[in-house]
């Protein structure tokens, strides 16, 4: 019997193993042959699948669904609530209970009267797991179908080709083997693909490999390769297109792709938190009391007094004074209560037992982006080489920015935002969109750092103007526009632009470089390669400000004794590195840029009780 049982627990994983090889192998094999040769073997074809075939693929390969957490019927989220290890202990109590204090002197038992006849014990005990098993229940099922709810509400799409159809949007779940799907700047990954098409295609896989800078994806054949992530071909699902545009082709669906292997491997019973160990711990202790408790004093008792039965009813009497039969009532109730101030702030919270881990942390690591910054760059200056504000690096900027096609990260927008902001100020920024014509580009990649675009006016003047990390723009630049005029870019002038660039870095800038040529190669001969001999113009200083509320929340937290801890180094306030500069919205208006010294000197947020006061950097 206990070898049959091992086997039958062992199924499922061997299942999960034969599935997984199998998935490795499609992958391996869509990746290591031709485009063709992969259209073939899925029955597939560039013009889409007919309505026939969708539904034959999806009856052979399954729906493009990852298996996730079954809910619990309501038979199971009934006796999660009520049944536990301590109220097991309280059960038993009232069962005993019961017989001693109504059933024995209901018939006149073991020498009992119909005057022993007591139900007050019996009705305390069952009244405070009830109160306790309802509270949870309610709470959790309104959190559930709260949560549910929000997720219905949730609908993700896919471009795919099918017959007939160019490009249409279906339900991500609708997606099957075969189909061809189209992939741009911003779109989820829907299925394990194979590339057929790619245009400066980049993609994030953080979630799956934890890689944090984005992989280039490209359509070329692949060596056989150890690890499936190691394909260039193969992207996959739950990453994301950073930039770049694609053409693929599905090749696993729902659980037989990677993340959902992954995900079904996991879509089991939660994993049991430190509260409820605890809470066990706790009824195991009461039972180990009650185990010695109870037949020690029955049988002095006995022995001393020679009356058994009153011996046996002092007993359970022991064990029933020593279980605080309200415990579970009142860890619901105050559990329960925090849900309720959780959900005030627009907080779900789907298991009452979260809310004691919540509040049991002892370190709190949270990424400062749309927890404490608003996730909206500021382009705060823009330099020239010498230090001085200038048109003419905005101008050209946003010329780099407007034109490209690629994904607009936060800088381009703010780049955006900045020069039609000041267009009113300054008659050279008016319409430069439809002064300038765009000739050609080259995208932003992770191996360059920078992007190129060329560009046009209306006296046919061409003009190629590149962003980008500021020492990839040292590498391709020849000179530099230094002290009026053009000069060759020579270790002074090199050196002077590195300090600059460090000197916004210490403040807390974000700076790329900004240079331009004019009269490039022509179109069709445009390249990298033309990326050289340019003319450094001058610098973007970016801003990532904090929310308003920042202050506020630092606040809160020193005055309940939390240390904030910055793992990169701390300057004297605890919040900044050295010389780093703090942005705060403290004052209203705009951005204040001042120190953590002159923000404590205000706030006292280092603790001081008068602030540091050492003024402005």
């Amino acid at each position: 019997m206990h070898l049959k049982e091992k086997s039958m627990a062992l199924r499922p994983t061997a299942e999960r193993d034969n599935a997984r090889k199998q998935q490795n192998r499609r992958i391996q094999d869509a990746a290591t042959t031709s485009n063709k040769h992969v259209l073939m073997n899925l029955q597939a074809a560039l013009c889409g699948l007919d309505e026939e075939t969708v539904l034959h693929h999806r009856s052979q390969y399954g729906n493009n669904k990852v298996t996730h957490e079954k809910k619990k019927s309501l038979a199971k989220r009934l006796a999660g609530a009520f049944i536990n290890p301590f109220t097991a202990i309280l059960f038993c109590l009232a069962l005993v209970s019961t017989l001693t204090d109504m059933i024995f002197p209901y018939f006149s038992l073991l020498g009992s009267t119909p005057e022993d006849f007591n139900c007050l014990t019996v009705v305390i005990i069952l009244t405070m797991v009830l109160i306790s098993g309802t509270l949870r229940f309610v709470q959790e099922s309104r959190s559930g179908n709260a949560a549910e709810k929000l997720l219905a509400m949730i609908t993700t799409t896919c471009t795919v080709t099918r017959r007939g159809q160019e490009k249409v949007e279906i339900p991500m779940d609708d997606l099957v083997v075969g189909d061809i799907v189209h992939l741009s700047a911003g779109d989820m990954i829907p299925a394990d693909v194979r590339i057929l098409e790619a245009k400066d295609l980049f993609v994030s896989q953080a979630s799956l490999t934890g890689e944090s800078e984005p992989v280039e994806k490209t359509p070329h054949v692949c060596d056989a390769a150890e690890s499936i992530t190691d394909y260039t071909n193969i992207a996959f699902m739950g990453s994301n297109v950073v930039s770049g545009s694609a053409t693929a082709v599905a090749v696993c669906v729902g659980d037989h792709t990677l993340f959902g292997s992954m995900a079904s491997a996991v879509a089991g019973e939660t994993v049991e938190t430190s509260f409820t160990k605890g809470v066990n711990a706790v009824s195991w202790v009461l039972i180990r009391f009650m185990l010695i408790m109870v037949p020690l004093v029955f049988f002095i008792n006995g022995i001393t007094k020679g009356d058994w039965l009153d011996a046996f009813l002092f007993g359970i009497s022991i064990a029933v004074g020593l279980t605080p039969e309200m415990l579970p009532m009142i860890v619901t109730t105050c559990l329960a209560k925090g849900a309720v101030s959780m959900s005030k702030k627009q907080t779900i919270v789907k298991n009452l037992n979260s809310i004691q881990n919540f509040g049991a942390m002892d370190i709190l690591c949270t990424d400062k982006t749309g927890t404490l910054t608003q996730d909206q760059v500021v382009l705060e200056y823009h330099l020239n080489i010498n230090g001085e504000d200038d048109t003419r690096v905005l101008r050209h900027a946003y010329l780099n920015s407007y034109f490209q096609t690629g994904y607009k990260n936060l800088m381009d927008l703010a780049i955006i935002h900045k020069t039609e902001e000041a267009e009113a100020e300054d008659l050279r920024l008016v319409d430069l969109s439809e002064h300038y014509v765009k000739v050609d580009e080259i995208p932003f990649d992770f191996t360059r750092r920078r992007l190129t675009t060329v560009v046009q006016d209306q006296t046919g003047k061409t003009q190629m103007v590149t962003k980008g990390a500021v020492e990839e723009m040292l590498s391709i630049c020849t000179f530099a526009e230094y002290d009026g005029g053009v000069q060759p870019l020579t270790d002074e002038v090199r050196r002077h632009i590195l300090q600059t660039v460090d000197s916004l870095n210490d403040k807390g800038f974000r700076v790329l470089a900004i240079a331009q040529k004019s009269n490039p190669s022509p179109v069709g001969a445009f390249g990298v390669k033309d990326e050289c001999d340019m003319v450094l113009m001058g610098y973007l200083a970016f801003l990532d400000p904090p929310k308003e509320s920042t202050a506020d929340a630092i606040q809160a937290l020193k005055d309940r004794c939390v240390r904030q801890a910055d793992p990169r180094a701390e300057g004297p306030c605890g919040l900044h590195p050295p010389g780093k500069w703090t942005h705060c919205r403290l004052y209203g208006g705009r951005y204040q840029r001042r120190c953590c010294h002159e923000v404590c000197r205000h706030r006292n947020l280092c603790g001081h009780r008068r602030g540091c006061g050492k003024g402005i950097c």
